[in-house]
């Protein structure tokens, strides 16, 4: 599953980031924070990897 937008991809590298202890999870905000505690390391690998060409910055409201 390809991230939807820019911040998507942003917090999932974030909690991808966190999961490998790169970063502490106390440094984690928002989206980022619920990812880490619900997503596997590989789902949020795939999300991270999603290239930011042609992503808008935010999910558009359906």
């Amino acid at each position: 599953m390809p991230a939807q937008s820019k911040s998507q991809q942003k917090a999932a590298g974030a909690a991808l980031s966190a999961k490998r202890g790169e970063i502490k999870k106390s440094d984690l905000k928002g989206a980022s924070i619920e990812m880490y505690e619900s997503m596997s390391e590989e789902e949020l690998e795939e999300l991270a990897r999603t290239s930011h060409k042609g992503l808008p910055e935010k999910k558009q409201s359906d």
